[in-house]
C-alpha cells in the first residue's frame, strides 16, 4: 500500500465517526484491525479531527494491548501463559517458535509474515496449553505440531486456514 493509499484509508476510518472525542477508541480500533497497527499518520490525523492533543490518543493506544503502535506480522500468533497453560508447557511453544521463526514474544519476522506475543489467559484453561492464530485456537498443543501450523499459515491465505481445536 503506498503512502497515499495509507492517508486516504486512514482518512476514511477517522471520517465515520463523529468529531467527538468519545469516538477515539473506535477509530483506532479500526486502524489496528486494516494495518495490524497504528500508523503515526493516523494518531495525527485523529488528534487534528478531534481537537485533542496526540498525547492523549498515544496514552490510550499504549495502554490498551489490543493496539499496538509497532507494525504486526500478517498472521499474529498468540501464546496463553496463564497458569494452566504455563504448567502444561507453553513456554516450550515459545522455544519452538523461536526455533522456527527466529523470534522471541513480542516481535515480528523480517519478512513481516508472523508476529509472537504472550498472553496472559485465553480461557481455554480446560484445553492447555493454547495457541491461538488469527483467531484459530490451536488446543492441547505440542511442540511437535508447531512447523505444520505455521506451514499452514505461509502457504495459504489467512481466510484458508481451518479451525483445529
Amino acid at each position: 500500500m503506498t503512502e497515499v493509499d495509507q492517508t486516504s484509508t486512514i482518512r476514511k476510518i477517522i471520517e465515520n465517526y463523529p468529531a467527538d472525542r468519545r469516538y477515539a477508541l473506535a477509530a483506532m480500533q479500526d486502524m489496528q484491525r486494516r494495518f495490524n497497527y497504528i500508523p503515526e499518520d493516523g494518531l495525527e490525523m485523529l488528534s487534528e479531527r478531534l481537537g485533542c492533543p496526540k498525547a492523549q490518543l498515544y496514552a490510550m493506544a499504549t495502554f490498551y494491548k489490543a493496539l499496538s503502535l509497532k507494525p504486526k506480522g500478517q498472521h499474529i500468533i498468540k501464546i496463553c501463559n496463564g497458569t494452566a497453560c504455563h504448567l502444561r508447557g507453553s513456554v516450550n511453544l515459545a522455544t519452538e517458535l523461536k526455533r522456527d521463526l527466529g523470534i522471541d514474544p513480542g516481535e515480528t519476522t523480517a519478512d513481516g509474515m508472523f508476529s509472537v506475543e504472550y498472553v496472559n489467559c485465553l480461557g481455554s484453561c480446560a484445553l492447555s496449553p493454547v495457541m491461538v492464530v488469527d483467531g484459530t485456537y490451536y488446543n492441547k498443543l505440542r511442540v511437535e505440531q508447531i512447523p505444520g501450523i505455521l506451514e499452514s499459515y505461509s502457504a495459504t491465505k489467512p481466510e484458508d486456514v481451518t479451525n483445529h481445536d
